[in-house]
């Protein structure tokens, strides 16, 4: 079984700027580039899940135009990591003493209230373990939930330190393949 787990285009939004579960579209342009070249690699018939943000729906519905053979459903537990009260915020605007409190206890810490990296990786767990059982399929998704993917591939289910997280993830309108046995 393959999953393929393809990331948005580049987001309407500043550089430097906090925008996990900020719903942000992305760049046009870019997107139908994502889409024409997603179009081209996928085989026929996938299951495409969808993050509801609008930066993966717009991917969706650019990559649905190009392939009618696709069958697309919005999946919430693929939305990127939500900051809560710093979502929208300059990263160079919030508190060092909060960056360190998230950084200090990474895994565990809900750094703007919210979501901590241990509820992205249950979240994502859940999807991995039902795209298990699935067959291949795609993901529209984000950064956060490739590198969760990554650390599922692997077999980690829970992180405590920031170095434990993954740094690598696809470029913007790029994709990954793993493997599942």
């Amino acid at each position: 079984m393959t999953l393929w787990i393809a990331r948005h285009a580049q987001p309407l939004v500043a550089p430097g700027v906090c925008y996990g579960a900020l719903d942000v579209a992305a760049q046009p342009e870019a997107t139908q580039l994502a889409a024409l070249g997603l179009a081209g690699a996928l085989p026929l018939g996938l299951t495409v899940c969808v993050s509801p943000l609008q930066r993966c729906t717009q991917l969706a519905q650019a990559l649905q135009v190009l392939r009618g053979d696709l069958h697309f459903v919005q999946d919430a537990r693929l939305a990127e990591m939500d900051f809560g009260h710093f979502e929208g915020l300059a990263w160079d605007a919030i508190d060092p003493a909060a960056l360190a409190q998230w950084t200090d206890d990474f895994g565990d810490h809900r750094f703007g209230g919210v979501e901590s990296a241990n509820d992205v990786l249950a979240r994502v767990g859940a999807a991995w373990d039902a795209a298990r059982s699935a067959g291949s399929q795609v993901w529209l998704t984000h950064a956060g939930v490739a590198r969760a993917a990554a650390l599922l591939s692997q077999g980690v289910r829970s992180v405590q330190q920031a170095s434990q997280w993954p740094v690598a993830a696809p470029a913007y309108g790029q994709w990954i393949q793993m493997e599942f046995e």
